[in-house]
């Protein structure tokens, strides 16, 4: 850890879902949080538990020992990082920047490759887990960089993630998880298709569930969002619309290197209808809404 790096504050850039869990997070655990987002209603949140809310990100920047950007899209990562941390530092600050949002891993790459030489130490860190399995503990981490950079701030790991695995360099990260959530997206929307089926076949969805999950079928997503469909229950761990825009990238990949993702694309189809549906903001549970409202 760099010299007067302990006690101070960890910063972190966005505070919705993910971004006020990893503050609870590190609040729980003793490290100190700096936060900023464009809603003040989210830096009050924060205020409430803890933590301390500024007014921009120069000011976090030059008060954290490292910077979390927790944002919604590449391009919003691209304005944080080049736009507004950077100026605010200047050059070879060695300001470690923990990178947790989902990105195009191209741009990533090609962004750590203009803002290292100027002294950011830079880490794609996308996260496998919804905000509630990050608050439980059980969300994971998908490291790619420098692997002496994230010794740096361990203790900033260990209070977040119980479990995190190094994929490979800057970029890697991101590719890693796009391909989790591929799968996991699919998983989700097996669930929901299979959920409405024995619905309409006359069985009790939530005693069905239970089989399921006791079944060669089961997998995570009938722990983490089975119950929400069956309840109906939508509140927001994942939304519609952060997935949609994940299997956009999902495939921009795929087209790249060639690979036709035909099941993605249903998935993409169903989303979009959940969208168009004014049901952008519900959680990705919701496709069981989708599926429901198609008949043939």
């Amino acid at each position: 850890m760099p010299e007067g790096a302990a006690g101070a504050p960890a910063g972190i850039v966005g505070l919705g879902l993910m971004g006020e869990v990893y503050a609870r997070r590190l609040i729980e655990a003793s490290i100190p949080v700096t936060g900023f987002d464009i809603d003040p209603a989210r830096g009050a949140r924060l205020r409430e538990i803890g933590g301390r809310p500024v007014s921009s990100i120069a000011d976090l920047a030059k008060s954290s020992r490292c910077v979390i950007v927790a944002v919604f899209n590449t391009e919003q990562v691209e304005d944080v990082v080049e736009k507004e941390l950077l100026p605010a530092l200047g050059d070879g600050s060695g300001k470690i920047v923990l990178c947790m949002s989902t990105c195009d891993p191209d741009r990533v790459t090609a962004l750590a490759t203009r803002v290292i030489p100027r002294g950011i130490r830079y880490l794609d860190v996308p996260v496998s887990g919804t905000s509630d399995q990050v608050r439980r503990g059980d969300g994971v981490a998908l490291i790619g960089g420098d692997v002496a950079i994230a010794d740096e701030v361990k203790d900033v790991f260990d209070a977040l993630f119980v479990r995190r695995f190094h994929v490979g360099k800057i970029g890697d990260g991101g590719r890693t998880k796009l391909a989790v959530n591929l799968i996991l997206g699919l998983n989700r929307l097996a669930l929901a298709e299979g959920l409405v089926f024995a619905e309409r076949l006359g069985l009790n969805p939530a005693a069905f569930l239970d089989v399921a999950r006791g079944s060669a079928s089961y997998s995570q997503v009938m722990e983490t969002k089975g119950p929400k469909m069956v309840r109906g229950d939508f509140s927001a761990e994942g939304r519609v619309k952060q997935t949609l825009k994940d299997v956009h990238l999902m495939l921009d990949q795929a087209a790249a290197v060639g690979q036709k993702l035909s099941m993605l694309g249903v998935h993409a189809d169903v989303l979009e209808a959940c969208v168009r549906a004014g049901e952008a903001d519900l959680d990705n549970s919701a496709v069981i809404k989708e599926i429901r409202r198609r008949k043939t």
